[in-house]
């Protein structure tokens, strides 16, 4: 649950960007339970969590959602707004009571367009926590389902 310095927001994003990009949060409360979206669904907000924890997990066919990780304070849930076609690659749901700051993903992708060095930054931030999220599904799927689990010894 505890994100690499390069995954937490406050410590990937410079301050200018940080307090730019917070100008257009709006802060949202999850009761534990709550679907935060669906693998397959339309990717059209983010969140940065500020209490609670969401897990990740992903469709196992024959089997139910495997939790891939959980996230909280400071972390990003969810990369897909950023890069087209904008579908969901994991679901997410409150595994906690949740509040959040939401962030439009059509509202930012403007702002990264029209501001370049803030666009670059979040764009390493966002490929940072893609690549972290990436390795840890692998290793998780690895430990569920793979004879030796993710053991690398063998």
């Amino acid at each position: 649950m505890n994100a690499p310095a390069t995954t937490s927001m406050p410590r990937a994003l410079p301050a200018e960007h940080r307090q730019r990009l917070m100008q257009i949060a709006r802060e949202v409360s999850f009761p534990e339970g709550t679907r935060l979206f669906e693998e397959g669904g339309h990717a059209d907000r983010f969140w940065i969590i500020r209490t609670g924890t969401v897990d990740l997990d992903m469709r196992v066919p024959g089997r139910r959602a495997a939790v891939i990780e959980s996230l909280g304070h400071n972390e990003l849930v969810g990369w897909s707004w950023l890069f087209a076609p904008y579908t969901w690659h994991l679901g997410a749901e409150a595994a906690s009571p949740l509040r959040t700051y939401e962030f439009d993903a059509t509202t930012v992708r403007t702002i990264c367009q029209e501001d370049p060095a803030f666009g670059r930054t979040i764009a390493r931030w966002v490929g940072e926590v893609v690549a972290h999220r990436l390795q840890a599904a692998r290793v998780r799927l690895l430990d569920l389902y793979a004879p030796y689990g993710s053991d690398t010894r063998r």
